[in-house]
């Protein structure tokens, strides 16, 4: 699974309505360029890919100031809406992920209502343990790495990511228990964006031919 698609839907979803330079902006504002494949090209091909298939619905706007072609701007569709929770509930519950998709779902999590991100936390330690379960089947890890050869440091690096993986859910499920964040249903939702004209101190570059797109 990319993260582009879950960070792309997701950002649009917050805005309403948003052209392709908003969307970059804000994946460089959550610091997305630096740990995930959201780079300009991604997010422009992404947002095009996803109108042509139902997606996102394209609005032609007026022209730049620069006197450009019209402007793009993307909002979600029904279809759209379902991808993005589909996307996001499957990138919190599977563990076989990259860090990027686990990274998008986390920034993500409180457009869920509490209850449920709770519940797909619960699933994704409970696939953790029973992929480190799978591990240890040709692997004890107090017997050290050694056993096996130096392969046996890989097998004792997956047994250490998977119990350190656990470890951080099973905290993140305590403080959304405990009432951390605001989730979907519990009042003014959390708004990661940045307004229209709005100065993004992470910004890898301008929007001369961006805010056309």
């Amino acid at each position: 699974m990319s993260a582009i698609r879950l960070l792309v839907l997701g950002a649009v979803r917050q805005h309403g309505r948003a052209h392709g330079y908003q969307v970059r902006n804000d994946l460089e504002y959550w610091g997305a360029h630096e740990w995930s494949n959201a780079k300009p090209g991604s997010i422009y091909h992404a947002l095009k890919q996803m109108a042509k298939q139902g997606l996102l619905l394209a609005h032609e706007v007026a022209p730049s100031t620069a006197g450009g072609p019209p402007r793009t701007e993307y909002e979600v569709t029904e279809a759209g809406r379902e991808e993005y929770f589909r996307l996001l509930r499957a990138s919190l519950t599977s563990y076989d992920q990259k860090m990027d998709v686990l990274s998008a779902a986390i920034g993500f999590l409180v457009d869920l209502p509490r209850a449920e991100a709770i519940e797909l936390l619960r699933r994704r330690v409970a696939a953790i343990e029973e992929w480190r379960a799978a591990v240890t089947e040709d692997y004890v890890p107090e017997d050290g790495p050694e056993v096996l050869g130096h392969i046996g440091e890989i097998m004792n690096m997956w047994v250490h990511t998977a119990d350190a993986g656990a470890a951080w859910t099973r905290g993140l499920i305590g403080r959304v228990e405990a009432g951390a964040y605001t989730f979907a249903g519990e009042g003014e939702p959390f708004v990661g964006v940045l307004a229209e004209g709005e100065e993004n101190p992470y910004a890898t570059g301008t929007a001369h031919d961006g805010d056309r797109r």
